[in-house]
């Protein structure tokens, strides 16, 4: 596994549960307290490690805790260039979903070596959608449904989504959208700001 998807693991549990409850589930786990190095690749018996340790240490099934993942790395603060880089998808949440059938390339122009899942977005007509996201991983489904609830609030859209359980590391999910102007969408200037533009 990318050292890169490691470290997003790594700052969701410290930012959101704390930097003691993500040292404990790091010694769980059997990897080091002090975090994942961004360009290195591990081995992916370590990532499912962390994720299963810390699953057993809050209590909560590792699907919804991966799904509470997606939605960190699109709304917590700390993780703007990601923002920054779902948003160039489009000027609305449904130029955004026509945007994911090409993201694994787009990450793989960033880093060559990223092994994203594969997705393909279905138009199925009066505001449903299907994703099917194909991976070596089965978490990349539960994943991708927290990201896509987060980028229908940065959009203020409103979305019913209903994630079905993966097979063979295939997810598919399916996606209404209810109300294109629910709500103002986040702010988002081209140039970003200081804290978007800054070091991660």
């Amino acid at each position: 596994m990318h050292g890169l998807v490691n470290r997003a693991i790594e700052c969701f549990l410290r930012d959101t549960y704390g930097v003691q409850c993500w040292a404990r589930i790091a010694d769980a786990a059997g990897v080091d307290p002090d975090g994942f190095e961004t360009m290195l690749l591990y081995d992916d018996s370590v990532t499912l490690s962390v994720i299963a340790a810390a699953s057993r240490a809050l209590g909560k099934p590792e699907e919804d805790l991966l799904e509470d993942l997606g939605i960190y790395l699109v709304s917590h603060p700390e993780r703007a260039r990601l923002r920054r880089l779902m948003r160039f998808g489009g000027v609305g949440f449904e130029d955004f979903l026509h945007s994911l059938d090409d993201l694994r390339e787009r990450g793989r122009l960033a880093v060559p070596d990223l092994d994203l899942p594969d997705l393909e977005l279905r138009d199925e007509g009066d505001g449903r959608f299907s994703v099917t996201c194909r991976s070596r991983h089965a978490g990349f489904g539960a994943v991708l449904a927290g990201v896509l609830q987060s980028m229908a609030d940065e959009y203020g859209a409103l979305i019913m989504i209903e994630r079905g359980p993966p097979v063979d590391a295939v997810t598919r999910i399916d996606i209404s959208l209810l109300d294109r102007s629910h709500a103002a969408g986040r702010r988002f200037e081209l140039a970003g700001d200081a804290r978007e533009t800054g070091a991660q």
